[in-house]
């Protein structure tokens, strides 16, 4: 029997605060077809689609495309992502859309003759640039599972670019937050639409007359009308003109893969998720089974001692990512050894529920090998009950902050995702091995998490966040919110959350959380707390006992975020 929450009155009435913050569209998003995005223009995209006849897979490729227009920061065309699927008659795939290295990419690529990291390099211009795989990966989901023309489903995206986008004060304060950063990317590009010479306000147009091009090509040739012709050409000419490396042929031979997805359980209920080259499904598991063992369930949401053991187990499986996970197309990746309850009950068999533990002695785990912020998440599911959660990005906000002239969108930074140097912390301070280290045409480790939850055959609930290092410890959260505390899944989303990664030896709290006593004990254990405004943004979906899909966005975290219904009951 699930235990009902039991937490501090200050959090409960955060809880309470946090609900009425919902718009009355939001809560009424209650149905058997709902589409969880991080921009309510997307999230309509998604149920247009659906209500056109599509099924969730179609909603997933317009809303995708619709997000590289109204979501610039991490929607996108120009960078990559996983999908985690189900449809309605319970199978189960997963699609790795991930960027890779260039073919003249290598693995110091990023030292100088010294050694020393220029960590500019990995994240900010022409060479952080990794191969783009959101193209490809929707132009695969579409030919596997869509239902609608290819046609259809480019076409919102185009109108919005086209016609303009009215900015929100959330975009547009970001925008006025990276206007320096961008322009100085691209000095030359004058009728670059996310520059301008005076500040953008919320309600000004963005329209991107290039970016619709873009998609009027992609529309019109698929994957051809991105990795050939006019977009290549204008993708390389800036590779040439910034000493980037990726070349034509790095377009042409990018394919994304479907990957057996890694599947486990959590007191009773099936756990669905990413495989590697994401740490995401691996740690998530680790984590749940950490959680099993050590029953934390028999803890209050936010008392001392679950903040305490949650972290302990987190920092363990951090130290695991770091050293054993890469991609499995370049690596042995453990995964039957990582998961397997023998080994993680010796691995958290240190763990002190007192004291904290110092993360100097927490090495990777002994395995035995045959032979390692921004981000946007969607999940939706349509009246037949196939699922999709997707996590896609271009890594830092705005990817490289490099714009394809002529093009109109952003390019990724991936390339900082790799191990530049092992030891050496990427923007997200996770540390690497020889297993992330770059390699010519290999994709780099992922934190990326999007992950379906089921019961008794049925959906459950569908998760995922933006975050960086924070989108595994942030899923993990939601899950054991929602099965362990009781809670529903609008309070599991809305409630403080927690981090912890190893190294940094430091454990990140809400400000939000407010139970003082927690607080100090866990001072006087050890830990080193640092207060952070938010951690990640979930876009979840839960489903109650008659299998209604009920939308759970972060409107706490996001303002812009919401969730739509193809009917409300």
């Amino acid at each position: 029997m699930r235990k009902k929450i039991q937490t501090s009155i200050l959090t409960f009435l955060f809880l309470i605060f946090a609900c009425a913050c919902q718009s009355k569209q939001n809560v009424k998003a209650n149905s058997k077809a709902v589409a969880v995005t991080a921009h309510y223009i997307a999230s309509d995209v998604g149920v247009e689609i659906m209500n056109k006849g599509g099924n969730a897979f179609d909603a997933a490729v317009a809303v995708q495309f619709a997000l590289a227009v109204v979501y610039p920061r991490a929607g996108n065309i120009g960078g990559g992502g996983f999908a985690v699927l189900r449809t309605s008659d319970g199978t189960i795939n997963s699609l790795d859309f991930r960027e890779k290295a260039p073919a003249l990419a290598h693995e110091k690529m990023y030292q100088d003759q010294k050694g020393n990291v220029n960590k500019k390099l990995s994240q900010v211009g022409h060479l952080a640039v990794g191969v783009p795989g959101t193209v490809d990966g929707m132009v695969e989901l579409h030919q596997k599972y869509g239902k609608l023309s290819w046609a259809d489903l480019l076409q919102p995206a185009i109108d919005l670019a086209s016609k303009g986008v009215a900015l929100s004060e959330l975009e547009a304060n970001k925008l006025n937050d990276y206007q320096e950063r961008i322009a100085a990317v691209n000095p030359d590009y004058r009728s670059n639409p996310y520059v301008k010479k005076t500040l953008f306000a919320k309600g000004d147009t963005l329209k991107n007359s290039e970016l619709a091009e873009s998609l009027q090509r992609i529309q019109a040739k698929g994957r051809d009308g991105f990795y050939k012709g006019k977009t290549a050409q204008l993708i390389v000419r800036e590779m040439k003109k910034g000493k980037g490396i990726l070349s034509f042929s790095d377009l042409e031979n990018y394919h994304s893969v479907w990957r057996k997805p890694i599947t486990g359980t959590y007191r009773d209920h099936q756990i669905i998720s990413m495989p590697p080259p994401s740490s995401g499904g691996i740690a998530l598991l680790q984590l749940l089974k950490g959680a099993e063992l050590m029953q934390m369930n028999r803890y209050e949401y936010g008392s001392f001692e679950h903040i305490h053991l949650m972290t302990e187990l987190e920092r363990r499986v951090y130290a695991d990512r770091a050293t054993w996970l890469g991609d499995p197309d370049y690596c042995d990746v453990p995964i039957e050894k990582l998961i397997d309850e023998e080994y993680l009950q010796e691995r958290f068999a240190s763990i002190d529920l007192k004291r904290k533990s110092d993360s100097q002695e927490i090495k990777a785990g002994k395995v035995d090998l045959i032979e390692s912020f921004e981000t946007t998440h969607f999940s939706i599911v349509d009246e037949e009950g196939n699922a999709i959660a997707i996590t896609t990005t271009l890594n830092g906000n705005y990817g490289c902050k490099l714009v394809v002239k002529g093009g109109g969108f952003f390019l990724n930074n991936e390339m900082d995702d790799f191990s530049s140097k092992p030891g050496v912390p990427n923007q997200f301070g996770l540390v690497g091995g020889k297993a992330n280290a770059i390699q010519a045409n290999k994709r780099m480790l992922s934190s990326m998490t999007p992950t379906i939850v089921c019961k008794d055959g049925k959906l459950k609930m569908l998760v995922g966040s933006p975050g960086g290092s924070t989108i595994i410890t942030s899923v993990f959260q939601n899950i054991i919110n929602y099965i362990d505390f009781g809670m529903s899944g609008q309070e599991a989303v809305n409630a403080p959350r927690f981090h912890s990664q190893w190294l940094p030896d430091e454990l990140y709290v809400e400000k939000s959380f407010q139970n003082k006593q927690s607080m100090q004990q866990l001072e006087k254990a050890g830990h080193q707390i640092k207060r952070i405004s938010r951690l990640g943004m979930m876009a979840n979906i839960t489903f109650d006992s008659e299998g209604n899909a009920i939308g759970n966005p972060d409107k706490v975290r996001h303002t812009d975020a919401k969730a739509s219904s193809v009917k409300c009951e």
